[in-house]
């Protein structure tokens, strides 16, 4: 049967009044249409024709063209619709109701570069960086990108247009492609792409539906992080691998032992230190040269690698000494067991430069709980259990020995005390300056716990902070600090000296108390400090814990106009994108990495200064304590110092007569 012409069409609907003269209609720049709910298209423009490349004008059917099905939903609709007769050409379709029975469409072309800046509006990703690319995709099949998109992986745009996202972009962390695919994810993920050249590189994909025209088409922002994943891992392996052995260090053993005893904690289990030393090294390094020395360390360390399991983690601390962590312990006859294993495969010769060399170890043993409840105290009682058998014995082992009762006594005792220390003032704060390597001026000082016992005198920190933390009195204490910490830097400017920042460390579990935000505002007022005038430190391990609640309270603490530093860094891992994203105001390098007789720690602390300039935040490096070590940081562009080279942590009175001098 033949169909109606759309002239036929009209005189059939010739009952309906459309609002615009058919004069000025025709000619409008705007493509629109009328369709009946059938489909039909009862009227239309010649741009509307063109656009939908429309030549015969007995083809009357609206669905040979888009899926106007999904137009039929709503009284109004605004889509991106995939032309049928078009090869995946899209076209922006804004589809009203007029009546039960006839919709108006009014249609318009798809740009990419016309769209670029508002889907980058839309996802909150508005950049100055012209390397990132922008890509436009249906499921899998690439339908339109920008030229950096083309640059980053080396294609044509028309080959790339042809292809599937997941030929350009292979899962790489976290995330598989084709898990978020279709779903609505506005996080980051990290993947690698692969370029034309069979070369891959390492990209962040920020990836939305484009929601304002319904979940049709998605959008991404693509950015090659290539050199900041390269910077992350360099900078990662300098902090816990040694380079001679690739076996880790003390400073990734001391975070493994640290996740160990938590889980030990949680589980009720046991587990094992073992701090071994080889014997008469420094015999064969004096003798043979510290060449052949490193070789044979290098065959300690594969000895050592060869009783890695699951339940094991191996590292070289410094010099001929390793450590090795046993979890799941089930006894000291398990624990003795692989001492025994280890010092048998150490009796093996071994050849090095024609020598055959038969090497024997000293092991000192310590066992969780029972000899030490912290990853310090089981190291240092493996320590010295092993130099008690290196003392008597060599090429055997030994168990630490403490009195369990005695430590627990001396632990009751300790938090008694605490409690009275704080009732009675017993507590003080000692000042250490931070000095300005640029203006040479003292701009900051950083606030120190000191217990003046009434009996045993001044107490060290490390002796009371970590029962006070396990107590809970850590929270009592840490106000105090607090207060009184402003309470001095206000009446330091009170007197007319020049303002500086006080900076005070936080625990963990003052960090994340209810309430911190608003306490600290509180002291403020009370004091009458100005919040720019202090300085919070907390631990780098606490800032890559429960990410989003420590962002949220850091950006609360950054708008109350305090500032925000973590302490110690280097020694924990910090992603680079996690301190990107974090309000941190300034980083303090660990003073374990100021120890200038290792090229190491110098490599190290370079790479923290200069990351920390890149990301505009500030660097201080504290344990400064010689002329070689402030030239080196200067030299590096270091922005503050402290430590003993300017001046040890002093109280109130003294630090007086330090800023009269200054």
């Amino acid at each position: 049967m033949k169909r109606k012409s759309l002239e036929e069409n009209d005189m059939s609907k010739e009952k309906i009044e459309f609002p615009i003269h058919d004069g000025v209609f025709i000619h409008l720049k705007d493509a629109i249409l009328f369709v009946d709910d059938q489909g039909t298209i009862i009227k239309g423009n010649n741009a509307a024709f063109s656009l939908l490349a429309i030549s015969d004008r007995d083809d009357l059917s609206i669905f040979h063209y888009m899926d106007f099905a999904l137009l039929m939903e709503d009284k109004e609709k605004h889509l991106l619709m995939e032309l049928k007769k078009e090869d995946g050409k899209l076209v922006e379709v804004k589809s009203v109701r007029i009546d039960d029975s006839l919709y108006c469409l009014i249609m318009s072309d798809l740009s990419i570069q016309d769209k670029t800046e508002e889907v980058k509006t839309y996802i909150k990703q508005l950049t100055h960086d012209s390397e990132e690319g922008m890509v436009i995709y249906n499921e899998d099949k690439v339908l339109d990108c920008d030229q950096t998109f083309v640059n980053m992986f080396g294609y044509e745009k028309e080959t790339i247009t042809k292809m599937n996202l997941t030929e350009l972009v292979r899962e790489y962390k976290d995330y598989e492609l084709n898990q978020v695919m279709y779903k609505d994810f506005s996080e980051s993920m990290i993947y690698t792409g692969m370029r034309k050249n069979g070369s891959t590189f390492h990209l962040e994909m920020i990836e939305q539906p484009y929601n304002n025209f319904g979940a049709i088409i998605r959008v991404a922002i693509i950015k090659d992080i290539t050199e900041r994943v390269e910077n992350e891992r360099r900078i990662e392996f300098m902090a816990f691998y040694d380079e001679l052995t690739d076996l880790p260090n003390r400073n990734f053993f001391m975070k493994v032992l640290k996740e160990a005893l938590t889980e030990a904690k949680k589980a009720n289990e046991m587990l094992a230190v073992y701090f071994i030393d080889l014997d008469y090294f420094k015999e064969i390094n004096d003798t043979l040269g510290y060449e052949f020395g490193d070789k044979l360390l290098k065959v300690c360390g594969e000895k050592l690698k060869s009783f890695l399991q699951t339940d094991t983690f191996i590292a070289r601390t410094s010099g001929d000494e390793f450590l090795i962590l046993q979890k799941h312990t089930k006894n000291k006859h398990d624990a003795i067991k692989l001492a025994e294993e280890v010092i048998s495969e150490f009796e093996k010769p071994v050849k090095i430069d024609g020598y055959e060399l038969f090497i024997s170890i000293s092991i000192g043993i310590s066992v969780f709980p029972q000899n030490g409840l912290t990853e310090h105290d089981l190291i240092k009682h493996a320590d010295s259990a092993m130099y008690v058998t290196k003392e008597h014995h060599r090429s055997s082992y030994k168990l630490f020995e403490p009195s369990i009762s005695e430590n627990f006594k001396n632990m009751l005792t300790m938090e008694s005390e605490l409690r009275k220390a704080l009732a009675h003032e017993q507590f003080e704060l000692h000042y250490q300056p931070q000095k300005d390597l640029g203006s040479g001026k003292i701009v900051g000082i950083e606030a120190l716990l000191r217990w003046n016992h009434p009996v045993n005198g001044y107490i060290p920190p490390d002796e009371f902070i970590s029962l006070a933390e396990k107590t809970g009195l850590i929270i009592d204490i840490g106000e105090w600090v607090l207060k009184e910490a402003c309470k001095q830097n206000k009446a330091w400017q009170d007197k007319g000296y020049e303002p500086v920042i006080v900076g005070v460390n936080l625990s963990a579990k003052q960090f994340n108390q209810k309430g911190l935000v608003e306490n600290i505002e509180s002291i403020l007022e009370q004091t009458g400090l100005d919040a720019r005038y202090l300085e919070l430190e907390i631990t780098e391990s606490m800032a890559m814990s429960n990410e989003d609640y420590i962002i949220h309270t850091m950006k609360r603490l950054r708008k109350l106009g305090v500032l925000v530093s973590i302490d110690d860094f280097g020694t924990g891992y910090s992603s680079l994108r996690y301190l990107s994203i974090f309000p941190v105001t300034k980083l303090k390098i660990d003073k374990m990495f100021m120890d200038d007789n290792q090229k190491q720690n110098q490599a190290i602390v370079k790479s923290i200064i200069h990351m920390s300039h890149s990301l505009n935040m500030k660097v201080i490096a504290e344990g400064v304590e010689t002329i070689e070590q402030l030239s080196f940081l200067e030299s590096e562009k270091c922005d503050e110092v402290q430590g003993f080279y300017f001046s040890k942590p002093l109280p109130p009175a003294q630090l007086t007569k330090f800023f009269q001098v200054q």
